[in-house]
């Protein structure tokens, strides 16, 4: 199973969750969330492989998405839009995400983590 991890590596929660799969042995592939932002394409498969809403793959904490006022303009914008907008900063997007042939898990939280990865 080949895992992708996208971070970014000054965010404590990425360095957590990496620090997390080191620990437990699990091979990855690290990338860094800014300098090489995940695609509409690579964000459209994510979305569709996750099974979550599209929201939960927006940083909805990050400053970005506040100065945007992404809370106000999210619920009447489009899913392709959504995607595009997404596909145009690193600092939207939530994070850590890992990717797997079969899986997409968007933020950390080590019991989901376990579970999937075990």
């Amino acid at each position: 199973m080949s895992i992708l991890f996208l971070e970014y590596p000054k965010c404590s929660t990425c360095q957590r969750a990496k620090k997390w799969l080191v620990e437990n042995g699990i091979e990855f592939t690290d990338r860094h969330i800014v300098e090489e932002n995940p695609t509409v394409e690579e964000i459209r498969q994510f979305h569709q492989k996750s099974g979550l809403p599209l929201k939960r793959f927006f940083n909805t904490s990050g400053m970005k998405y506040k100065e945007l006022q992404l809370k106000d303009k999210l619920p009447s914008m489009t899913e392709e839009e959504q995607y595009e907008l997404l596909a145009t900063d690193g600092m939207l997007v939530k994070r850590p995400i890992i990717a797997g042939d079969d899986f997409v898990i968007p933020g950390f939280k080590e019991t989901v983590w376990a579970e999937v990865l075990k």
